[in-house]
């Protein structure tokens, strides 16, 4: 199987912004056995921004476009050390893709960019594709991993795409405000009333919020891939997750 792992800010850091180094050393080792039994693996992996703001010692997300850029730039070199060292221990390879809206519009970037991953994938490797924030501007981003994800998912055919957040899926209300709250195990078709039940904004690190991963979702099920939201507090449900078990989590259909 082929599957792209989106995990978010709030999975890979504290709220300092720090790493939080026994999740993504957990992380690393579910995503390196889940290699060993056979599956492709791809990695998009948020963190770059609130990594570097919290090595800069700042309490929230900056707001001006050259800080931002500053802090990823900081950022995603942590980033990267973190997930070769851990990695390597599992004698996996890791390699790193940075890219842009544009490398999705224009045909000769994507067509770059496909001969690249793929290639990646014949030689073992693990990529791990972030937004490049040093340089994207408005005209040019993405905007967030989730779509960011959901891209690579359809450019690369992959089976499944597996959201790691801070919240377990799509309830039917939201679980912070109302205690009533039911997670939705199974989505088979994204309507407008599911869309309808999708929020606002995700934590003070991370970007977007469940809309955008109802949106990664759609474009996935329209090629033919199945989407989970899960949490990311517990690596290990990665192994049920690929299996195509039912859990604490939302699967929406392909």
């Amino acid at each position: 199987m082929r599957v792209v792992i989106k995990v978010g800010t709030s999975t890979l850091a504290h709220a300092t912004g720090r790493l939080n180094i026994g999740r993504t050393s957990e992380l690393c080792a579910v995503l390196s056995d889940l290699k060993n039994a056979g599956h492709e693996v791809v990695l998009v992996s948020s963190g770059a921004i609130g990594m570097g703001a919290g090595k800069l010692g700042f309490k929230q997300k900056p707001t001006d476009i050259p800080t931002k850029q500053a802090a990823a730039a900081i950022g995603q070199c942590e980033l990267m050390y973190t997930y070769d060292r851990l990695f390597t221990q599992y004698h996996h390879t890791v390699a790193q893709i940075l890219l842009t809206g544009s490398d999705f519009s224009a045909p000769d970037r994507y067509e770059n960019f496909n001969n690249t991953i793929f290639r990646l994938l014949e030689l073992d490797a693990l990529p791990i594709i972030n937004e490049n924030d040093t340089i994207a501007t408005e005209e040019i981003k993405v905007g967030d991993n989730d779509t960011l994800s959901a891209l690579v998912a359809v450019s690369v055919k992959a089976d499944l795409l597996v959201i790691l957040s801070d919240v377990d899926g799509l309830y039917s209300a939201d679980p912070r405000k109302d205690e009533n709250a039911v997670l939705l195990k199974q989505v088979q078709q994204i309507t407008p009333e599911i869309e309808a039940l999708a929020g606002g904004a995700g934590s003070a690190l991370g970007t977007g919020g469940m809309i955008t991963k109802i949106n990664a979702a759609k474009l996935c099920a329209a090629a033919g891939c199945q989407t989970v939201i899960a949490n990311g507090e517990h690596p290990a449900l990665l192994y049920e997750i690929v299996a195509g078990g039912e859990g604490n989590y939302t699967r929406f259909l392909a």
